[in-house]
């Protein structure tokens, strides 16, 4: 055994995809329907590292797993960041503010009970909630308070906090995972029904084509653009019309004539918003016949067009053809005039056969371009994102926080995805490079930070750190049971999007992951990127409050 383990410490880089192979291999494991999927290699490297402190991934591994992580996240989940702000984004910042904050003061109710040392209140509050960040606020605010104890007590204070921390921290990944599963078996959850019924609700259930006559007299002699005005957001795009024994593409300038066919594509509920602006469906469905009128499926990847409205594009005015459909990653939806185009994806185009090849042309239909990926912008939107999470930001009395190798990317991230491009920097990734480095960077992340976590685990049990783990555990659970009971009781979310809140409040991406593989949507993506500035920002400064108030009581 100790020669595989010098084999290992000598050979880092194969203990790395060992972790990661074992793993995936312990994560596809099901036992009473439950498996923990990627997050098992996090457990994994906690089993590697508790054999032999020599079996440590470098530490560079991980952060660069972490920032690739996190930063392709961002990325993804920058516009819809944005726009939850603009609804009830800060409703749910200020929930998950107030949760976490109950979360310290039960830490201060435990630190009573207990007897614990200030120090070791604040490592297990970081260590519950998962939050590397306040953790090292906390040694160095240990460092910059060590005044008021004796000089040889000041380093015992710090290993305390790293010591509470490390035993507090894998139920603070475990028990958030296990309340997921036990909390979608209480409410019977079914993922894939739940996530088409909130599709349906948002009109982005199935999409169709319908036929209907032009009866309604409101709108008979008026431009297509001026009949559609009263429908802020119709969810429907108009692609041929019938004039007669004519065919053609529809245009904002298409003048409609009492009996007109027009075909409209949208979801079920908003060819009824459709059929109540044109009039009534035709008898028969205008069928995509040989009129001299084709459809074609284009893959977006001329770079000219990436991060571009749909309407800046004149389509209709160029080349007299109009996008239908949009396939997004697995989703497809009926895109507005303000969609904005991204790398990868898949349009449905309406054109005449004469226009396919300068339409196919103009949009690039590669898909060796869409696979490729372009790493002077990854590089530079990393390097960005680090140096904002080293700028120190001031707190009182002389105490600062950073965002760190977690924070700055990702809110860089949520910035550039938002953006989308500046200039000729395409800011965002094809959906497949971004779910690959995703993938590459949680791995590596969880690999790493497992084999770190690991570090004389099993001693320290045996020195009595139980009640650190207990109290640890019920923190954890305190937390993420309140969050899980508020967010979907109360708010009323979807279960994904319950799972992704609150693994962005505990900052935990072995939890997004678990997440993800089972909600199989982007929602457990989206309020993760929701919540977690807010979250990691309210944890740092907590964890400081603590050592510093209740070292002085």
């Amino acid at each position: 055994m100790n020669v595989l383990i010098s084999f290992f410490a000598d050979n880092p880089l194969l203990l790395l995809f060992v972790i990661i192979g074992f793993g995936y291999l312990v994560g596809s494991i099901r036992i009473f329907g439950f498996s923990l999927g990627v997050a098992a290699v996090l457990f994994t490297g906690i089993a590697f590292g508790a054999l032999d402190k020599r079996l440590a991934v470098p530490d560079s591994i991980y952060i660069i797993g972490l920032v690739l992580f996190v930063y392709a996240i961002g990325l993804q989940s920058g516009p819809s960041f944005f726009a939850s702000f603009q609804k009830r984004g800060f409703k749910i910042n200020l929930i998950a503010v107030l949760l976490i904050s109950v979360g310290a003061v039960f830490v201060v109710v435990l630190w009573r009970v207990f007897g614990f040392s200030a120090a070791t209140a604040a490592g297990l509050f970081c260590g519950a909630l998962t939050s590397t960040p306040a953790l090292a606020a906390t040694v160095e605010t240990v460092k910059s308070v060590a005044h008021v104890v004796a000089p040889s007590s000041a380093d015992a204070l710090m290993n305390s906090s790293v010591v509470a921390y490390g035993l507090a921290y894998p139920f603070g990944v475990l028990g958030v995972i296990l309340w997921f599963y036990i909390f979608t078996k209480i409410f019977k959850i079914d993922f894939a029904k739940e996530e088409a019924q909130r599709q349906k609700e948002a009109g982005t259930d199935s999409i169709s084509a319908q036929t209907f006559v032009v009866t309604n007299p409101a709108i008979i002699g008026k431009k297509i653009e001026e009949a559609m005005k009263p429908l802020v957001q119709p969810g429907f795009v108009l692609s041929r019309i019938q004039k007669g024994q004519d065919i053609g593409i529809v245009s904002p300038e298409t003048i409609l004539e009492h009996g007109d066919q027009i075909v409209a594509v949208g979801t079920s509920q908003s060819l009824e918003r459709a059929r109540l602006l044109f009039g009534e469906r035709a008898q028969e469905h205008l069928a995509e016949e040989n009129d001299g009128i084709e459809y074609r499926r284009i893959f977006v990847s001329n770079p000219s067009v990436i991060g571009k409205q749909i309407y800046e594009l004149h389509l209709e005015k160029e080349f007299g053809a109009a996008i239908t459909r949009l396939r997004r990653g697995d989703v497809d939806f009926v895109p507005s005039p303000d969609t904005i185009l991204e790398m990868g994806d898949r349009i449905r185009v309406v054109t005449r056969h004469d226009n396919l090849g300068r339409i196919t042309k103009y949009f690039g239909d590669s898909m060796k371009a869409i696979s490729e990926t372009d790493f002077l912008s990854i590089s530079l939107g990393i390097v960005i994102g680090v140096f904002v999470g080293m700028i120190p930001f001031p707190l009182p009395n002389g105490m600062t926080f950073k965002l760190g190798f977690a924070g700055g990317p990702l809110v860089t991230a949520l910035v550039l995805g938002k953006l989308e491009r500046t200039g000729k920097i395409i800011w965002v990734l094809p959906f497949n490079a971004n779910l690959v480095l995703r993938q590459i960077g949680m791995v590596f992340f969880l690999a790493g930070i497992g084999t770190k976590a690991g570090f004389g685990f099993g001693a320290i049990l045996k020195s009595g750190g139980w009640e650190l783990v207990a109290g640890g555990a019920l923190l954890t659970t305190l937390v993420v049971v309140l969050a899980i009971l508020v967010a979907y009781k109360y708010l009323k979310l979807p279960m994904s999007a319950v799972m992704g809140m609150v693994s962005g409040m505990n900052t935990q991406s072995a939890c997004l992951a678990y997440a993800n593989q089972h909600a199989q949507n982007e929602l457990p993506n989206i309020w993760y990127a929701a919540v977690y500035p807010a979250s990691m920002i309210t944890k740092i400064i907590l964890a400081q409050l603590l050592v510093s108030i209740l070292m002085l009581l």
